[in-house]
């Protein structure tokens, strides 16, 4: 499980154009499964339009979902939006390029289900059925409008008595079919045109302020990845020494009630419980008040980004160095759990 879970994150975070792919994938997968099943149009004027626009719109939401649900970048740019600017500005340029970064990638999936379902046709035969202009038609000269109105709305169940190897059925479907693939291809020719030209003219603009945003929107998903894993560290750091305060003053305890021989610490002991593993960024923060601090300090005020300034959390109030305990001290009242 754990294997999966890191698995997931590497391609969360570090290959998105591979999820850009698994999403393309499966929504032509599940376009292809869709078209394979025999489609079942309720054929009745009032529910045939709600009917085809409902699986022409609904599956696309869905993975327009999806997208912004497996992009990890959409979770940063909302925090960023929404975090206390502190001591440091949120510049709205970086929130518009990460937004716009996450809608690109989430819109993928949606617009190849619509793209195949609108060259298929059958959604769209089903919605519109209703809709046809029985003029255009010299089939329905000898109809009245109620008849019309009932044959139209049995055009997509080719099997249904009403309609059977009536041309007019083949005519109305046929102009319904091309009509939804020349709004397919159509809309496929747009997209392909404004790619072109979004790659093609952006050399000829200013890049300056493009790989400023792009630099920023890179550093803010890092940074809360590289913040995430710091405390982790140090969850599991604090966990061990909490471990070793308590066995150290339970040796103490025994020596006073006479259960256990002075025979002196082990050294391994000695340097943990003294700070001897060069953790001292980590070891600095040894309470529970101080760990709620930090993370407050953290979220209400992010440090600035200039490394000259010097070291410290403005205001936090936090000794950046490991306290000094003797080795003989109960040292169970130095930790606050």
């Amino acid at each position: 499980m754990d294997k999966f879970r890191l698995l997931f994150q590497h391609f969360q975070t570090s290959s998105e154009s591979v999820m850009n792919g698994i999403c393309l994938l499966l929504a032509a997968v599940t376009v292809k499964l869709y078209s394979s099943f025999d489609f079942n149009c309720p054929c009745l004027a009032r529910y045939n339009t709600l009917y085809g626009l409902g699986l022409l719109l609904t599956p696309p939401l869905a993975l327009f979902l999806c997208g912004l649900l497996v992009n990890r970048q959409s979770v940063v740019m909302v925090e960023e939006w929404c975090r206390p600017e502190g001591h440091r500005r949120k510049d709205p340029g970086i929130i518009r390029y990460m937004c716009s970064s996450v809608l690109q990638r989430a819109l993928a999936a949606p617009l190849v289900w619509i793209l195949l379902a609108l060259l298929d046709g059958k959604c769209f035969v089903c919605a519109f059925s209703n809709s046809v202009d029985p003029e255009k038609f010299l089939d329905f000269a000898n109809m009245t409008p109620s008849q019309v109105q009932l044959f139209l709305a049995k055009v997509p169940c080719k099997e249904d008595e009403l309609v059977r190897d009536n041309p007019a059925r083949k005519a109305v479907s046929r102009y319904l079919r091309c009509l939804s693939q020349a709004i397919g291809w159509s809309i496929t020719l747009l997209l392909i045109v404004v790619a072109f030209l979004a790659r093609c003219l952006r050399p000829c603009f200013d890049q300056t302020v493009l790989l400023q945003r792009r630099y920023w929107s890179n550093y803010v998903d890092l940074e809360q990845k590289l913040f995430d894993e710091t405390c982790c560290e140090h969850a599991r750091d604090f966990a061990h020494r909490c471990v070793l305060h308590f066995f150290a003053s339970m040796q103490s305890e025994l020596r006073a009630r006479g259960l256990r021989r002075d025979g002196g610490e082990p050294p391994e002991a000695l340097e943990d419980l003294e700070g001897g593993s060069g953790k001292a960024h980590l070891r600095a923060v040894c309470s529970r008040k101080q760990v709620d601090h930090l993370l407050s300090t953290w979220y209400n005020s992010k440090p600035p980004l200039d490394l000259a300034a010097p070291p410290g959390l403005q205001g936090a109030g936090l000794s950046h160095r490991a306290p000094m305990v003797a080795p003989g001290t109960d040292l169970s009242q130095h930790i606050d759990v």
